[in-house]
């Protein structure tokens, strides 16, 4: 529908003014938001019938929102499911005092979105970035939710809106996160569940993923059931199959133990096909549970987290063992706490449950271990092995995703044991590495010092060189523009936001930067080999976002036209445009600002090249 189309455009039903409205604190959930807006929009335009030419751009998103909440008779078509979970439908609500909170939470958080790219857009957000957002005078909810509106705006357009988006949204479930974590850490131990343990970690470490322990757990409980389907079928008098009244199920006959393990082992690996992932071991997503669940396969800890949940659901109480190499159950088969490791059978969820002794344990990674690997962990110890294989994982690359994935799992680790001395000096030697937080590496290295005076050394060469960083951060006088018309710039042909495609490597990319010969140092030159091109560094060399994730200085006569346009599915593609039109990218205002002249010259060479195409 058109501007035109709606330039009379009236609410359908009764509408009255406020004096005459009953308390809408008393109006059901569904229609009470929608009377609610329905209220605001009248009371602030004073108009019986309205027109999109009367109301402010807000209210015409109000008006496109009401008109999807369907009507009396449909009051379930909500604009707003995500936030259902934080009403009661049986309580009373002041549902206009609710909106109002919505629609100014919405203005701040576009108001802090758009002046994101203009304040860092030549840096990482650094840490005091985010202090805006951290005293928010609003409900964080409402904040996220608007956050979560921008991401889904359509998907060519507002990218650089989406980009910052992300990254404040990201941050703002981060943090919450690691509050939710040091709770959990703070509860007695016999309160830490395992399952609700690997959530947090799942959602830290994928904090736009909507990822939660109700919806977990209710995928586990429906597993559990069919393994109480199965145990009905073999033993209908089964003790697991008892209702529980209100304590926690204990089966203490062993042969009932077994029969609850093999009824498992079927459902599990028979009927629903989980299997340890040997083919594609080193893949994060086999750490997170919520992907284990989805494609029934992982690695040995976070099986084994799955296996004894269900196990304990029906009254087996399996314990974790922190095994070196190939983490393990173990199942009591003597006195309950008994402390001799031969009074127990270990159990290999990552191979369908197999039931091992001490020896084949052994046989199992190959080499003999001492008697306390056999021992029991608590829940924090199986934290800190899943937060300890995500870091391992984070250090086998050096693409974008494994440092995210190693900043995330410090976070994690640190956020359990904030006083190790080697995971802190690896935080602040990964944020150097990246040139990111300089203030924060200075704050590390010196509670370190505190910590371990012996690392003197160490810390000492990263303070010095952390604050020559800051020395020439500060000599930063502005963004340098260059101008496509300066003689020095004769021998550029390409321009930002122009798709092209690697000679050489084939790979797709669009350029976001250009200088007029290889600005980089000799080390880099050599080692690229670059005096083995024809031209050499002396000639024109593009910053380019790849469609693999990478960023890549390419030399002019490497690249070419991609004659087949179409979007770079890179991370960083927000930071620098506003929209992809199809043919090129649109730069965002802070990358026009720097190259002014590109716009121009892309237009007329997507106009010249795709015409040519076309014909």
């Amino acid at each position: 529908m058109t501007s035109e189309d709606c330039s009379s455009l009236s609410i359908p039903g009764t509408i009255e003014t406020t004096a005459k409205h009953p308390s809408i604190s008393r109006i059901p959930f569904y229609l009470g938001l929608q009377e609610a807006a329905l209220r605001y929009v009248m009371t602030s335009c004073s108009e019986e019938v309205l027109t999109l030419s009367s109301l402010t751009l807000s209210h015409t998103t109000l008006l496109v929102m009401l008109l999807t909440m369907g009507s009396r008779q449909d009051s379930r078509q909500m604009v707003w499911p995500s936030l259902l979970k934080y009403y009661s439908q049986t309580e009373s609500v002041n549902w206009l005092k609710e909106y109002k909170a919505r629609q100014s939470a919405g203005l701040e958080a576009r108001r802090i979105v758009a002046s994101f790219s203009k304040r860092f857009f030549s840096e990482h957000v650094p840490c005091d970035g985010y202090s805006d957002i951290e005293i928010l005078g609003c409900p964080s909810h409402f904040f996220e939710d608007e956050l979560v509106t921008i991401l889904n705006m359509e998907g060519r357009k507002c990218l650089t809106w989406k980009y910052y988006a992300k990254k404040i949204l990201y941050f703002l479930r981060q943090q919450n996160i690691l509050n939710n974590l040091k709770a959990y850490l703070e509860r007695p131990e016999d309160q830490q569940s395992f399952l609700e343990g690997a959530v947090l970690i799942d959602q830290y470490c994928n904090p736009l993923s909507d990822i939660y322990l109700t919806s977990v757990r209710a995928q586990v409980d429906d597993i559990t059931d069919k393994v109480r389907k199965v145990l009905r079928t073999k033993n209908p008098r089964h003790p697991s199959l008892a209702p529980k009244a209100g304590g926690i199920l204990r089966v203490p006959e062993l042969e009932f133990q077994r029969q609850v393990l093999d009824a498992m082992n079927c459902v599990l690996y028979e009927q629903l096909k989980y299997k340890g992932n040997e083919m594609d071991y080193y893949n994060s997503l086999n750490s997170y549970i919520h992907q284990v669940l989805i494609r029934r396969t992982g690695i040995p800890i976070s099986l084994s987290v799955l296996y004894l949940t269900i196990a304990r659901q029906l009254g087996v109480r399996l314990e974790p063992v922190n095994f070196p190499s190939h983490f393990l159950l173990r199942w009591c088969q003597g006195i309950e706490g008994s402390t001799d490791i031969f009074d127990y059978m270990y159990i290999d969820a990552f191979g369908k449950g197999k039931q091992l002794t001490v020896k084949e344990c052994e046989y199992l990674i190959g080499h003999h271990v001492t008697e306390e690997f056999y021992g029991v962990v608590t829940s924090k110890e199986v934290l800190q092995r899943m937060v300890g294989n995500l870091l391992n994982l984070g250090k086998r690359e050096t693409t974008d995703q494994s440092y995210q994935l190693l900043r995330d799992s410090l976070d994690l680790y640190l956020a359990m044991y904030p006083d190790n001395v080697q995971h802190l000096m690896l935080q602040a030697r990964l944020y150097f590495h990246l040139g990111i937080w300089p203030e924060k590496v200075l704050d590390i290295l010196q509670h370190v010092q505190e910590l371990d005076p012996s690392q003197h050394g160490a810390v000492g060469y990263l303070v010095q060189h952390t604050l020559e960083h800051i020395e020439r951060r500060k000599e930063e006088v502005g963004p340098e523009v260059k101008h496509r018309t300066d003689e020095k710039h004769k021998d550029i042909c390409f321009s930002i936001g122009m798709i092209m495609k690697h000679k050489r490597y084939g790979y797709n990319c669009v350029i976001y930067g250009w200088d007029p010969t290889c600005m980089m140092g000799q080390e880099w030159i050599r080692n690229m080999n670059v005096h083995s091109l024809p031209h050499g560094p002396d000639q024109p060399f593009y910053n380019v976002l790849v469609e693999d994730g990478s960023c890549i200085y390419a030399a002019q006569e490497n690249l070419e036209y991609n004659l087949e346009p179409h979007e770079i599915p890179h991370p960083d593609i927000g930071r620098y445009f506003s929209e992809f039109t199809g043919t090129h990218y649109l730069a965002n205002t802070e990358l026009a600002i720097r190259f002014p002249e590109d716009l121009e010259f892309t237009c007329a060479t997507v106009q010249k090249i795709y015409s040519t195409v076309k014909e």
